[in-house]
């Protein structure tokens, strides 16, 4: 049997452009790796509360994942009034309003005491430099505003999203609205002029962002435990060569979506588009886990006005971040019942000896952390580890650029989606999904 469309991956993207294909008329089929769909939204029990182990809430102020939620019916909450902060010189300080990392009030970054006066001072004293077609996010904020506004301002905030360097992730992928501003003119006095925002910032579903995949797929062919191991042409379009190499299946497709992660889809790209596979194949990525933890809710009842805090490289921590679910999300709060629910990140780009060993260390590893930034001594009455290896695709300097090239190089009837392509957020994932789609259906 051929079919018209066969998408590889079942992660949002994936199912994006299989149902916006599906809505056009098209037989699609959904071949997924893993034993379930969802990629890294994900839910598991903790205490008995079914919570987030995977991306916890998407963008607010971009509209695909609000939007897509809202055709399904999906209730959309935002967080509480509870902030966030950074540790920095010892202890946790309010976040300064930003555009990652470069303030929008100096005044503020001196109140938080995040900086030392001396990086006070240079961060004052901004320097106008020039700005290539790209640079990393690192280069061009420590030339305008100093080293150590990169190390406590913007590190904290990109490892966040990207489990990245700033010195190696591009502008133009990541903060291209701060690449902008740079090619303008001083950043400080256009971030300044900045106006505020009555607009969550953030959005979830109650139940967890884990429930969106199992919406999307709903009336989707998906098959599960399906392995892609090879694409090649035939003299209809695609064979995919499925399953294992003692029982090979080949499923044959008119058009083909690859929604993997970059280094698998560099895999399958390398016969049948290898100027395209060369490209990304250079795309590096950066493991990470989340640990959940429950503990006595009277244990952390003094950190409700906290929905978590940041931590930036230079403080040596083993995590990157932490939230604080119970009093983030009300949904979360009730759930957990008598108990408080929170989680950690580990993991940054180049860090992967911290995601070493045991489920136990890495909880180990959290609640040391934990005790010296928050004060939680106690022990939790629950823990869950879940480890995203190669989770988060790192967008070097050119990214841009590359991905332009890898589209311009891939032969009709052949599209891509996915994190690695055009943001790791929820709702740029999807709008990659959305221009998958689209081409597809204009290669008829």
């Amino acid at each position: 049997m051929r079919y018209d469309v066969v998408v590889v991956g079942a992660g949002i993207a994936g199912l994006v452009a299989a149902r916006d294909l599906a809505a056009a008329g098209r037989e699609v089929l959904v071949l997924e790796n893993s034993p379930v769909i969802g990629g890294k939204l994900r839910l598991a029990e903790v205490a008995g509360a079914s919570v987030d182990v995977g991306a916890e809430a998407m963008l607010n102020r971009r509209p695909e994942g609000v939007a897509l939620a809202a055709e399904f019916g999906l209730e959309i909450v935002h967080p509480t009034s509870a902030t966030s902060g950074i540790y920095s010189r010892g202890q946790v300080r309010s976040i300064p309003r930003s555009v990652m990392g470069v303030p929008c009030d100096v005044e503020e970054v001196a109140a938080s005491g995040i900086l030392s006066d001396k990086g006070l001072a240079r961060l004052r004293a901004e320097t106008v430099t020039e700005v290539d077609d790209d640079v990393s996010v690192g280069d061009l904020v420590a030339g305008r505003l100093g080293d150590e506004a990169v190390d406590r301002l913007v590190e904290p905030l990109l490892g966040g999203v990207y489990a990245g360097r700033a010195r190696q992730l591009s502008a133009a992928a990541a903060v291209p609205q701060l690449l902008a501003m740079a090619r303008r003119g001083p950043l400080l006095a256009q971030t300044s002029d900045l106006p505020r925002s009555d607009v969550p910032v953030f959005a979830s579903l109650p139940g967890g962002m884990g429930q969106l995949p199992a919406a999307v797929a709903q009336g989707l062919a998906v098959r599960t435990g399906a392995t892609v191991r090879e694409l090649r042409r035939d003299e209809a379009g695609w064979a995919l060569t499925v399953g294992s190499t003692h029982a090979p299946e080949t499923v044959l497709a008119r058009h083909v979506v690859l929604a993997t992660p970059a280094s698998a889809a560099a895999r399958l790209l390398a016969v049948v588009a290898p100027v395209a596979a060369a490209d990304v194949a250079t795309i590096d990525s950066a493991s990470v886990a989340v640990v959940t933890l429950a503990f006595e809710s009277a244990v952390v009842a003094g950190l409700r006005s906290r929905s978590g805090f940041l931590v930036p490289p230079v403080e040596h921590r083993a995590i990157k971040a932490s939230t604080f679910s119970f009093a983030k999300w009300d949904w979360v709060r009730k759930a957990g019942g008598d108990y408080a629910i929170l989680r950690t990140s580990l993991g940054r780009a180049g860090e992967e000896r911290t995601l070493q060993g045991a489920d136990e260390e890495l909880v180990a590893k959290s609640l040391t952390d934990l005790e010296t930034i928050a004060g939680i001594t106690a022990r939790p009455v629950d823990a869950h580890v879940q480890r995203w290896g190669g989770g988060l695709p790192q967008y070097a300097v050119g990214h841009p650029d590359r991905i332009a090239r890898v589209w311009a190089a891939l032969p009709v009837g052949l599209a891509v989606c996915g994190a690695w392509c055009d943001g790791v957020g929820i709702p740029a994932v999807i709008a990659s999904a959305h221009r998958a789609a689209v081409e597809v259906g204009r290669a008829q």
